[in-house]
């Protein structure tokens, strides 16, 4: 079995250094296998529940309550405490996530309850560019 030249050898081995470092050092890249580690940070587009949901059941079995500080992701585990940063504003609120979604929007990372989007200062826009940060994985 014949080796390749050192330079291909060489590009081999810098893509595979650049493969493995570079999705850390994105904004929106996530610690861990799935990104449910504290600190892990995400970064897009937050909107929030329209009223009519009110009581309707999210995902988690639980019913949608605009005045509570819950949200709604993709993939972080219920129970997930997350912070959410607007980052027009640099407002922050402390969210639960209890629900799957947002859907149909891949910029859209988490919809947030009205009390939540309320406390960041989003309602007239509707959407906000947000930082999103695990501060709590949920408890067993």
């Amino acid at each position: 079995m014949s080796m390749p030249s050192g330079s291909v050898f060489l590009r081999s081995v810098a893509a595979l250094c650049l493969a493995a470092v570079l999705p850390a050092s994105c904004g929106a890249a996530l610690k861990g296998p799935d990104g449910t580690d504290p600190g892990s940070i995400q970064t897009g587009l937050a909107a929030y529940y329209a009223d009519s949901l009110q009581g309707k059941k999210t995902a988690s079995g639980t019913p949608y309550d605009k005045n509570a500080l819950t949200a709604a992701h993709r993939t972080l585990p219920f129970g997930t405490i997350v912070e959410v940063t607007n980052l027009a504003n640099r407002r922050t609120v402390r969210v639960e996530i209890n629900d799957r979604g947002p859907f149909g929007d891949n910029d859209r990372i988490i919809d947030l309850s009205r009390a939540a989007a309320e406390r960041i200062d989003m309602i007239a826009a509707g959407i906000a560019k947000v930082r999103v940060e695990v501060v709590q994985a949920p408890s067993d």
